[in-house]
């Protein structure tokens, strides 16, 4: 219960820009002034907060405020993408201090987790941040995950990576805790800690990276699924006649929505003239790239294959929010920034046409307040997230 009520304490005053005082804080969180001093009191000396202005709030005594020391502690956000890996060193508001990015070698495991810990020690080297101050490393990985054992099982575009104990294996290598979590409920953490919406906050958080997935966030936290592998969403029907998926069906979000199929797409309406030099996916993000500089360069072949892609996304979007019930969709991810203009464009209207709630309400659709490195820092969040976050079935007892 001690550790509950500190992190409701931690996460209140995070939450406020300007700091709370004691007697806010006691409004804030419904806890006892009692309990609130003696909390306040030890995370002074644990160097988490400091005491900032006074301020006059009525009649009485000025009140101290409160502040998070956000160099009291650090993270490391790892984003493990088939095509990039993006490194970030997060202080304790969630705030990017140094940021890294390398391109993932061959798709050897052992090669891509050496690589990994290189650049996790020359972020850390190059920050000048002192070690003993960072609180893990969070790695968002493409799922499916088996997140009890801390491995990465068969990924669709890592190949050769058969149950690799990443966490394991990352945290002999750098000497840190290591958390494990899948990309998008990276992405939905992340998008949680940046924005700071209500307690009751609910969204779907469609990601775009070198595969496309879907995470869910209700009542202000990121929801995991029975196995920490929900929104793997490759096998959605989107377009019924359109290309033959692995699974056996047509027309799958795996076959039609990914910036993979995309390319292919328009390279089939004849939009490039000249063959891919690679398949892999370094060569989809600079043929995507290409793609969306010639849409907003006016050329109008390219523009309808983006559009008809947005078009699909909605119908994907349409599907998770009527089952879901939430209040807004987010769209992010490596490859959203370069499609963002058209997709918000198209699927804010389909959507409105195909929701089973427009006689009751609109549902926004808006790109990540996180930027494009979602991932990596959604990653960082998850491990801050692990100690300030409050969280109810803290207080249950095991069996």
């Amino acid at each position: 219960m001690g550790d509950f009520n500190q992190s409701v304490i931690l996460e209140a005053i995070r939450q406020a820009d300007d700091g709370l005082s004691r007697t806010e804080l006691v409004a804030a969180t419904g806890l006892s002034a009692q309990t609130v001093t003696n909390i306040t009191r030890r995370l002074l000396g644990d160097g988490f907060i400091r005491e900032a202005e006074r301020r006059i709030n009525g009649p009485g005594k000025p009140r101290v405020t409160l502040r998070l020391i956000a160099d009291s502690r650090f993270s490391v956000g790892v984003h493990l993408d088939p095509a990039v890996m993006t490194f970030v060193l997060l202080d304790l508001s969630g705030a990017v201090v140094r940021r890294m990015s390398v391109r993932t070698p061959a798709k050897e495991p052992r090669l891509i987790i050496e690589s990994m810990a290189a650049t996790i020690e020359a972020l850390i080297a190059g920050s000048g941040v002192d070690r003993t101050l960072i609180a893990g490393v969070g790695v968002a990985a493409p799922g499916p995950l088996d997140t009890q054992k801390g491995t990465v099982i068969d990924p669709p575009k890592l190949l050769g990576w058969h149950r690799v104990p990443l966490r394991a294996v990352l945290a002999e290598a750098t000497g840190l805790r290591v958390v494990l979590e899948k990309d998008t409920t990276s992405a939905a953490v992340g998008e949680l800690w940046k924005r700071r919406g209500s307690a009751d906050d609910s969204f779907v958080f469609v990601y775009l990276g070198t595969g496309i997935g879907a995470a869910l966030a209700r009542d202000g936290e990121a929801v995991r699924g029975s196995t920490h592998n929900i929104g793997e969403i490759g096998h959605i029907i989107v377009d019924p006649q359109g290309p033959s998926c692995t699974c056996g069906l047509r027309g799958c979000v795996e076959v039609v929505c990914t910036p993979e199929a995309i390319v292919e797409r328009a390279e089939r309406a004849g939009v490039f003239q000249d063959d891919r030099e690679g398949s892999d996916a370094a060569a989809v993000d600079v043929r995507f790239s290409e793609l969306c500089d010639r849409s907003a360069a006016g050329e109008e072949q390219a523009r309808e294959v983006l559009r008809q892609a947005a078009e699909h996304l909605a119908v994907l979007t349409a599907a998770l929010t009527n089952m879901l019930d939430v209040d807004r969709v987010v769209v992010g991810g490596p490859f959203w920034a370069r499609f963002s203009e058209i997709a918000l464009d198209v699927i804010p209207g389909s959507l409105e046409r195909a929701s089973a709630t427009r006689a009751l309400r609109s549902l926004p659709v808006a790109g990540t307040v996180v930027g494009d490195d979602v991932g990596a820092v959604g990653a960082g969040c998850v491990v801050l997230d692990s100690l300030l976050s409050p969280r109810a079935s803290d207080l249950l007892l095991d069996d």
